[in-house]
């Protein structure tokens, strides 16, 4: 039978755990408020538009490969341009009933999707179960490195059960043999623009810019929380005002979250690091960074870089409108109880320090290939990972227990079996 019958394919350890984690990191550190209740989502346009275009290289190679697997599959080699990007998490309440990917008429163009899970049912949040109407496999539990891919029309109908607990967290692409809707083509048309700038002499900066606040703001109608000040509240921070914010007053005609596009400073308990951030966003970057690499931190046995401490919290907190307790139970518990930090004692602070470092470096590295990449990705108009940038997903591509992306669950369609694997 050919390729081109196959419906669904499941691509166990697809992924490697580290760009998982990176992946959710990147999610966690820059998403809004979704399309859908109790979702939240991070699209590459979205980061460029934030000046955090370089968080797109993450995302290149896996593209790349996914693309491939879809042609290599479905049997349409050098026919699929990639449609959409977008990492998405479903939360606490976050559900969707039957339905086909292409089932409105501005979603006609979408010929096959790819779900890359990021994290572990069961482990990681609770519910949030893939079914499919007809045929095998009927349900898939998400593992973190796994890959499942259909077509995303009728005979491919499902549903995802609603989540219980916790965060669902996905790479999710949608690929379209309609040239129209390719993504690398408006990807660099705004990259084009950054290349601009920087021809023209203008130095490209890593730092993040907030979109408006809307977009980060949760509500069910009678509870709320920015999506920023609960990421960093959940890791057991708080965002505090700057040493200008001390002894002045500012005009908030935009309400108190317009503070969060200003400096901040980050405090836990009742002391304060003292390094102020240049918005919220700077500052929740940095705190995830330093939860992804808090264990790495302690392995390596460097533990701390110089900082110095506020020990006076008192009137330094911001007060915003979050209701922390509402933000936890739609996020779930994802506090780092476990990095082994003592919140009497350095660790946590000469880790948080460290992290700042860390970070700077590493956005700098990735700003750096960015720079180098944007004039063949504008030249030939797609996003790629040329050979002498090539970062191999080879041997560590499958966890250690997992099968490699060889093994995988694939089912055939048959004639006159519309609807039913």
């Amino acid at each position: 039978m050919a390729a081109a019958d196959h419906l669904r394919i499941h691509l166990r350890g697809f992924l490697p755990l580290d760009l998982c984690k990176e992946l959710s990191f990147i999610h966690r550190s820059c998403s809004t408020v979704g399309y859908r209740p109790n979702v939240f989502s991070t699209t590459l346009a979205h980061l460029a538009a934030t000046n955090c275009a370089h968080l797109i290289l993450p995302f290149v190679t896996v593209r790349e490969r996914l693309k491939e697997k879809a042609e290599e599959f479905f049997g349409c080699e050098f026919e699929l341009f990639v449609e959409f990007t977008g990492l998405i998490s479903w939360c606490r309440g976050a559900s969707i009933g039957w339905h086909s990917d292409d089932n409105r008429p501005y979603l006609q163009q979408r010929d096959f999707a790819a779900v890359c899970y990021l994290n572990n049912h069961g482990k990681d949040f609770k519910g949030g179960v893939f079914h499919f109407k007809d045929g095998e496999p009927a349900s898939i539990a998400p593992v973190a490195g796994d890959v499942l891919m259909y077509t995303a029309d009728d005979r491919n109908i499902h549903a995802v059960d609603e989540v219980l607990d916790g965060e669902r967290l996905t790479l999710t692409l949608w690929f379209t043999r309609n040239g129209t809707h390719d993504e690398d083509a408006k990807l660099t048309h705004v990259l084009s623009q950054i290349l601009a700038e920087h021809v023209r002499g203008k130095p490209y900066s890593f730092l993040p810019l907030s979109a408006p606040d809307s977009m980060y703001w949760f509500s069910d109608g009678h509870f709320g929380f920015d999506v920023r000040c609960a990421r960093v509240q959940n890791l057991g921070f708080k965002f505090c005002k700057s040493k200008h914010q001390e002894s002045s007053s500012f005009d908030l005609a935009n309400g108190p979250l317009e503070l969060l596009g200003r400096p901040v400073r980050l405090g836990r308990g009742d002391k304060i690091f003292d390094r102020e951030f240049i918005n919220s966003l700077h500052g929740l970057q940095v705190v995830q960074f330093y939860h992804l690499k808090a264990s790495e931190f302690l392995a390596s046995g460097k533990h701390s870089e110089p900082y110095t401490l506020d020990n006076e919290m008192n009137g330094m907190e911001l007060v915003l409108p979050c209701d922390h307790q509402f933000a936890g139970r739609v996020l779930g518990d994802f506090h780092d109880d476990d990095d082994g930090d003592d919140d009497d004692g350095d660790g946590i602070w000469g880790h948080l320090a460290l992290a700042v470092s860390r970070w700077e470096e590493h956005m700098g590295s990735l700003s750096k290939e960015l720079l180098m990449l944007i004039p063949q990705w504008v030249t030939h108009q797609t996003v790629f990972r040329p050979p002498t940038h090539e970062k191999l997903l080879g041997s560590d591509r499958a966890p250690s227990g997992t099968q490699s992306e060889g093994a995988t669950c694939a089912i055939q369609l048959g004639p006159g079996t519309r609807g039913a694997l």
